[in-house]
């Protein structure tokens, strides 16, 4: 069983929506939770509602045979026969204005999943089946088949365009969700804030669970999904395994550090790394692991704490200094360089970090590989993504890049990937489908270091 929960945009309930449903399902059943695209926040609530760890689908960085590899993986390890995917921005809206690439489309397509369209409703009645119209018509083998209208105004609105879109556009209404600030989800620069900095998500959770048992019907949703049919056949693996010899790997991961892919982190231990969690926030040292991972987060809400916590930050500079391997992503680079916003921190690149007031970056990353480093070799290249408001000072300096920016703007506008000794930290995000040697590079690196 399957669906994709797709929006006519931006900002018309995906979330909230989505998690929702996942929540009131998983009352029953095991629900396996996706994220179309790169984003690493509106998973840490699929997670939440779940009890399953969500996982992002994205073709930017994966084939078709990836990403029904990836599909049928995440239902096998939480042992679930429901998936639900929850889309991102538009339905059709991705990197090309032509082609499915980057978007929901491309995912439903490479699934053969059917797909629920929601629909902001403020203020349409016979409009909202025009908007449905075109939906189902731009792309025929789109499977639309069903419409959750959010944002009704009460009763009587809800009737009057469940009734046009059904009679109109020829399309199942499964409800409609009335309008309730109360169901609001908090923002920041960067997006949604993650669920792991909420201290009341998950009473909101729940109160979304009750809210779509309410207002849907939810055994008209699952009938839809029974009727998926069968994956498509074809699939690929998303990472190379090739390291048989054990090692501990350091995953930083705390209120700061929370941008992860499930797929990296497994992939890591199919190469035999043994995770080793520890926070930059509150632990005084790194603990006794063979390589470091620092993914990307909000080092800069948390400047202050991190600088006061000088012990850690000496630690990882000691780990630098000793050239053993380490790695990261966005807030992690930033983690690392002198200070953020003045405030203190690794110095183990002599630059400093700060914030500005507009996105830096936000846009899929194409990167070649200047030279051999820790996840890809030279004249390679990968797939990621970047997205921050942050800028490095390089002025003075003499900074030594990994890779060559192809599609992006990385830390110069074509250069990315700081380098020292054996430490590699980039504004870039990937994920082992677009850097298949992510991982046993990595862990190869490490064993070296034995």
């Amino acid at each position: 069983m399957r669906v994709v929960l797709a929006g006519t945009g931006s900002a018309v309930g995906k979330t909230t929506i989505s998690t929702g449903i996942m929540k009131a399902l998983s009352q029953e059943q095991k629900v396996q939770p996706f994220k179309v695209g790169p984003d690493y926040i509106d998973p840490t609530y699929h997670t939440l509602a779940t009890s399953n760890t969500s996982r992002n689908l994205d073709s930017f960085f994966m084939t078709d045979g990836q990403i029904r590899e990836a599909f049928q993986r995440g239902l096998k390890i939480s042992n679930s026969r429901m998936g639900i995917i929850e889309g991102v921005r538009g339905l059709y809206e991705g990197i090309s204005p032509i082609e499915d690439v980057g978007n929901t489309a491309s995912i439903a397509k490479a699934l053969n999943s059917p797909v629920i369209l929601i629909l902001n409703a403020r203020s349409l009645v016979k409009s909202a089946a025009a908007v449905v119209i075109g939906f189902k018509t731009l792309d025929p083998s789109i499977r639309i088949e069903g419409v959750i209208l959010n944002l009704v105004k009460n009763r009587k609105h809800y009737l009057k365009a469940k009734q046009s879109v059904e009679k109109l556009a020829n399309t199942q209404v499964i409800g409609g969700i009335p309008r309730d600030d109360a169901i609001s989800v908090e923002q920041r620069h960067l997006g949604l804030v993650p669920a792991v900095e909420r201290e009341t998500i998950k009473a909101n959770i729940d109160d979304w669970g009750r809210l779509m048992e309410e207002n849907l019907d939810l055994d008209a949703l699952i009938s839809i999904m029974k009727g998926a049919g069968k994956l498509p056949e074809g699939r690929e693996p998303l990472f190379l395994q090739e390291n048989s010899s054990r090692l501990k790997y350091g995953i930083a991961r705390d209120e700061v550090f929370t941008f992860y892919y499930q797929d990296n982190l497994e992939a890591l231990e199919s190469n035999k790394a043994e995770l080793v969690y520890f926070s930059p926030l509150h632990d005084e040292e790194v603990p006794d692991v063979d390589g470091i991972y620092i993914g990307g987060g909000y080092p800069e809400i948390f400047a202050r704490q991190l600088e006061a916590n000088q012990s850690m930050c000496k630690s990882i500079n000691r780990f630098h200094q000793d050239e053993r391997p380490i790695y990261a992503e966005c807030g992690g680079l930033m983690y690392l360089t002198r200070s953020i916003n003045q405030h203190k921190m690794c110095n183990v690149f002599p630059y400093d970090s700060h914030m500005t007031q507009k996105p830096q970056a936000l846009s899929y990353v194409i990167a070649r590989a200047a030279c051999d480093n820790l996840i890809i070799g030279e004249g390679e290249t990968f797939h990621g993504h970047e997205f921050h408001y942050s800028k490095l000072d390089l002025e003075g300096g003499n900074p030594k890049f990994a890779f060559e920016i192809l599609r992006g703007r990385g830390v110069t506008g074509s250069r990315d990937g700081l380098m020292s000794k054996n430490t590699l930290a980039s504004y870039v995000h990937t994920h082992v489908a677009a850097c298949p040697s992510f991982a046993s590079r990595l862990v190869q690196n490490a064993l070296g270091d034995h």
